[in-house]
C-alpha cells in the first residue's frame, strides 16, 4: 500500500499536493527526507506537507536566480502566506502547497501559531542581516526552526506535553549547526547568524569573517557554537522517548545526522570556507540502517 492510501488520502487534487511536497522533500531535503522514511507509512505524507510549505517559503526568500529586489520577494512572501493561513483558518486551499498543509493542520489540530512564526522569520531574512545577541537570534531560530519540531510532534505522536519543550531545543539545535556550516553561504546573501557579540568576545570582526580565511579568533567563535549545538541535543535526548514508540528512530536518526553536522566541521579542521561540510553516504546508512531495524520493531 502506498504512502497517500495509508494515510487514508484518497481526493486526487489532494494526492497531488501531497505528492508534490513529497517531491520538494526528497530533492531539498535529503537527511530531513531520509528520516521521514523511518516513520510509518501512514505517517509520511504529513511530515512532507510540512517540508513542502517550509520550502515553498524559503525558496521565495533564497533563490539566488531570481530577478526579484528583497521588497519584491517580501510582497510575493507576504501575499502567499497570508493566502495559506487564511486557508488554514477556513480549513481548505487551492494552492498547490496549501492543499496539504491545510489537510495536515486539521487532521492534527496544530496550531496556527507556529506557522505565523516562521513567516515571521522568513520575513526577517529580507530585512535583517545580522543579530547581535543570542537572544535576539532566537527571535529568527524559533519561527524557523523551533516551531518546526513543535509541527512535528502531534503527527509523531507524544506520550506527555514535555515532549513539545525537547522538540522546541532540538529544532533550535538543527538550525545552530546548519549556521556554523553555512557560514560562507550565508556571508553570500549578505548575512550572518552567529551572534555578533560572541564573535566580538572572540577577537572577530566583520572583516575577519567577510576575508573568509579561518583564523584561531574564527576557530575559537566556531568552537563555542559547536558546543551550544551539542548542549541542546543533549538537552533534548530525554524528550525523544517521550514521543510514540514507532516515531523515535526517526528523530533519534535525525539528530544524529543534523547535529552530526558540526562533527564533519571538527572533521575539515574548521575549513568551513573552503569545503562544504557534509554528512558522508556511509555515515548516513551507519546511522539509518540501525533505526530502521528498531523502527520496525516499534510497529
Amino acid at each position: 500500500m502506498d504512502e497517500l492510501t495509508a494515510a487514508g488520502i484518497t481526493d486526487p487534487a489532494l494526492r497531488a499536493s501531497y505528492t508534490e511536497c513529497k517531491r520538494l522533500n526528497s530533492l531539498h531535503g535529503k537527511t530531513y527526507y531520509l528520516a521521514t522514511l523511518l516513520l510509518p507509512p501512514a505517517k509520511r505524507p504529513f511530515v512532507h506537507a510540512l517540508y513542502g510549505f517550509a520550502r515553498y517559503a524559503d525558496e521565495i526568500v533564497d533563490d539566488l536566480n531570481s530577478k526579484l529586489t528583497d521588497e519584491e520577494k517580501a510582497l510575493e512572501l507576504e501575499t502567499w502566506g497570508n493566502q495559506v493561513l487564511k486557508d488554514i483558518e477556513a480549513g481548505k486551499s487551492s494552492d498547490h502547497i496549501g492543499r496539504a498543509l491545510v489537510d495536515t493542520v486539521k487532521r492534527f489540530d496544530i496550531p496556527i501559531a507556529h506557522f505565523e512564526a516562521f513567516l515571521h522569520s522568513m520575513t526577517m531574512d529580507l530585512t535583517v542581516s545580522e543579530y547581535e545577541t543570542f537572544e535576539d537570534l532566537m527571535e529568527y531560530v524559533y519561527g524557523s526552526a523551533s516551531v518546526i519540531g513543535l509541527q512535528m510532534v502531534p503527527i509523531l505522536g507524544s506520550t506527555s506535553p514535555e515532549a513539545l519543550a525537547a522538540a522546541e531545543k532540538l529544532g533550535t539545535a538543527f538550525q545552530l549547526a546548519n549556521f556554523i556550516r553555512d557560514v560562507g553561504e550565508d556571508l553570500d546573501r549578505g548575512r550572518i547568524y552567529l551572534p555578533i557579540s560572541e564573535l566580538k568576545s572572540h577577537g572577530v570582526t566583520h572583516e575577519a569573517l567577510n576575508e573568509r580565511v579561518l583564523t584561531p579568533q574564527i576557530k575559537s567563535a566556531l568552537q563555542e557554537q559547536i558546543a551550544r549545538v551539542r548542549r541542546l541535543q543533549a538537552e533534548a535526548a530525554p524528550g525523544i522517548k517521550l514521543l510514540s514508540p514507532e516515531s523515535q528512530a526517526c528523530i533519534e536518526a535525525a539528530s544524529e545526522l543534523y547535529c552530526g553536522i558540526v562533527d564533519e566541521v571538527e572533521k575539515i579542521d574548521f575549513q568551513i570556507f573552503e569545503k562544504r561540510a557534509k554528512t558522508s553516504t556511509w555515515r548516513r546508512i551507519k546511522v539509518a540502517f540501525p533505526a530502521l531495524l528498531r523502527a520496525r520493531k516499534a510497529r
